[in-house]
């Protein structure tokens, strides 16, 4: 399983190589661009520009824009998000739209999203509450001519800001059972270890949450190592020692 670290900073795109997950709210705002180390996958940031204005202010066609921009400029970017409409009831009642209609939003961002830049690496998003949508979502994808098993990563959306860790990974086998090469968008890293086997990618910010409820690392001088890359690749070395422990026995700790 390849492991995104989530960084809130673009210039650390240029200060290691390990594999980023960087959001476009946070690229967007830079005159100009780093040059990546290694690869990145971007977030199109949709869960907050839902959250904000209950709908996507930006338009497919400038967002396609700004991903040919880092694609460009940055290097390195191996996927993208499209503009996907999470199902999150907190979202849904943002939105006031039903589940249904936030999959049929989702597939149509992608499909126009490849029809105006065939060029660039947009990847389908799975989006959904129960097991039954993220099934009928997936249909839906097959109704429009678009081969789930044949793309190099699937997302899985609306999973990071459930409770339970038994959910995910029942959806997550299910949808990896159909051959797709999953990503899970956020998820917990208490749930990682059992997801590890059926997840081809996943990404997670976690270190930051743990680094704001820790002391500094020994030597900073900063007040929190919140955005702290010293920080945040120790935390990446130990959540993929975590991984590589027997499941029976990192499943029994503590969220990281």
């Amino acid at each position: 399983m390849i492991f995104y670290l989530g960084v809130h900073e673009p210039a650390w795109l240029a200060r290691t190589a390990v594999p980023l997950f960087v959001s476009r709210r946070r690229l967007v705002r830079r005159k100009s661009m780093p040059r990546a180390l290694g690869s990145w996958a971007l977030d199109s940031g949709g869960f907050t520009e839902l959250s904000m204005h209950g709908g996507w202010t930006v338009p497919p066609s400038q967002y396609a824009a700004e991903v040919r921009r880092f694609r460009d400029e940055i290097g390195g970017l191996e996927w993208a998000a499209p503009q996907d409409w999470m199902c999150e009831l907190f979202i849904t009642r943002k939105t006031g739209r039903t589940v249904a209609e936030h999959q049929r939003l989702t597939v149509e961002n992608l499909l126009e999203l490849r029809s105006l830049a065939p060029d660039l690496p947009f990847v389908p998003v799975l989006q959904g509450f129960t097991m039954d949508d993220y099934m009928r979502c997936v249909d839906a994808y097959h109704a429009a001519g678009v081969d789930l098993a044949a793309e190099r990563v699937v997302a899985v959306g609306s999973v990071c800001r459930r409770q339970s860790t038994s959910e995910i990974l029942t959806i997550c086998r299910r949808l990896a059972g159909l051959g797709l090469r999953l990503h899970g968008f956020g998820v917990k890293t208490l749930g990682l270890p059992g997801l590890r086997s059926v997840l081809a990618s996943a990404d997670s910010t976690a270190w930051s949450m743990r680094a704001r409820r820790s002391a500094p690392m020994p030597g900073h001088a900063h007040k929190s190592c919140a955005n702290c890359l010293p920080f945040a690749l120790r935390w990446r070395e130990s959540l993929l020692g975590l991984l590589e422990m027997p499941e029976q026995i990192s499943l029994g700790l503590k969220e990281w």
